[in-house]
């Protein structure tokens, strides 16, 4: 049992309140765009007062899905009508898209504020639906199974079938019963536990294009979130038997790992190459999706991607690319005419022609020996954080998450050709070594 005294937001709050300061430059940053940041062993009675606390007021809309309503929806519905009139929407098996989103703005306009009760599907759709409506709402988290709590962007399947991060809003407040969300079943915990665990390899990539390409990095995502993410990893075996210190910790690094796009504006200091893979899968699986959770696929795509990094930090030697081939057709064939015209759109963004090619290795050249230390010393090893998946009741493979071999190969092969982010899956492609990576894996 934590000691009741614990305080569950500290850093969170100073965060909030833009009292931070950063320890690299002795600067403040703006305050974050949360009212409210709540985590308690029990919100039990405390409902009510938490939502009004934000300013809002009668009538309520209460979104959740049958699981989350069972879990808490139902508690938060009984708290707020008695301070007046609620509708419960509950949405029956509800996906991220855009029909779901239209649907659900739609249903929303009667309210001036909405209570999310749920986590990933729940969250982005109405953190989305409300900004089309102009209107603010709050969540109720019902299980630690993604970092998207407090991301200001929302994961969203656009009508062609490409998923992309739109901006959305945040969340006026976020309260957190650790109570709950511990008695969630452990594989959604597990899920968030995989989300979490991708800052590495994420941090890799990003400190990798920065270097390379001179693309943004701020250090200050990492520093927040690090000194969380190591008790962690330590608590993980608790993430699997639904321990309080181990949940509640867990949600301290989902909620900072959200909060670091306070310093970056966007979200690639915890979405680099193992999220294009992902996103790659639900984009393109079809019948062959499992139904399996982004945070279950991350932690499987966090420990390829440590894989085809390790491949090229063993090496004292840098890595060696040739033009970007960027085979639209191939593109078309996989992805269909809309999709694919988009992303080879995208694609070439960041590709390399035959002189781009030469002064990226002229420039790799120069400086790996110091890039490769430096990643090293960001890394970790893909059998240790496999473990520490393992400990946390998460599944650490294509086969255990259900997607059909070839088609995840497929997935490693191409999901960097859905974001201009540049990671060593860019470098795995253009060294023509990524059809023996991914072949690796299982």
């Amino acid at each position: 049992m934590v000691h009741p005294d614990y305080n569950w937001t500290e850093l969170i709050d100073e965060i909030c309140a833009g009292t931070w300061v950063s320890p690299l430059t002795g600067k403040r940053f703006p305050p974050a765009p949360y009212d409210k940041i709540v985590f308690s062993e029990s919100l039990e009675g405390q409902e009510a007062g938490l939502v009004e606390s934000l300013g809002f007021s009668a009538p309520f809309a209460v979104v959740c899905d049958p699981a989350t309503h069972a879990a808490m929806g139902e508690r938060v519905t009984r708290a707020l009508r008695e301070r007046g009139d609620v509708t419960e929407i509950i949405l029956e098996n509800p996906h991220a898209d855009m029909a779901s989103v239209r649907d659900l703005t739609e249903r929303l306009k009667p309210f001036p504020t909405s209570v999310a009760v749920g986590s990933g599907t729940i969250n982005d759709l109405t953190k989305y639906a409300t900004l089309q409506n102009e209107r603010r709402y709050c969540v109720f988290g019902t299980a630690g199974s993604m970092n998207g709590y407090t991301s200001s962007t929302a994961s969203i399947t656009l009508d062609s079938g490409l998923k992309v991060s739109l901006p959305a809003q945040n969340p006026a407040g976020f309260f957190v019963d650790l109570e709950i969300c511990a008695a969630a079943p452990p594989w959604l915990n597990a899920a968030g536990f995989g989300d979490s665990l991708c800052r590495s390899v994420a941090q890799v990539d990003m400190w990798m294009s920065h270097r390379l390409l001179e693309t943004m990095y701020k250090h200050e995502p990492y520093l927040i979130e690090i000194p969380d993410e190591l008790r962690l990893m330590e608590l993980a075996r608790g993430i699997a038997e639904g321990d309080i210190e181990a949940v509640g910790t867990l949600f301290r690094v989902l909620t900072l790992c959200g909060l670091g796009i306070a310093f970056t504006g966007v979200s690639n200091h915890g979405s680099m190459g193992e999220h294009q893979i992902s996103h790659y899968i639900d984009c393109f699986a079809g019948d062959r999706h499992p139904g399996t959770l982004h945070g279950q696929q991350i932690g499987v795509t966090t420990l390829t991607m440590a894989g085809i990094q390790q491949h090229f930090l063993a090496s004292e030697s840098p890595p060696e690319i040739e033009a970007t081939s960027v085979d639209e057709d191939d593109m078309v064939r996989r992805m269909g005419p809309e999709v694919g015209a988009q992303c080879a759109e995208i694609y070439h963004g960041k590709a390399f022609d035959p002189a781009g090619a030469d002064r990226l290795n002229e420039r790799m050249r120069t400086l790996w020996p110091e890039l490769r230390e430096e990643c090293l010393q960001m890394a970790v090893p893909r059998q240790k954080l496999r473990q520490y998946l393992d400990l946390a009741g998460g599944v650490t493979s294509a086969q255990a998450l259900g997607v059909p071999i070839d088609f995840y190969r497929e997935a490693v092969s191409h999901g960097h050709e859905m974001r201009n982010r540049f990671s060593f899956a860019d470098i795995a492609c253009d060294s023509r070594v990524i059809q023996e990576l991914s072949a690796a894996e299982n």
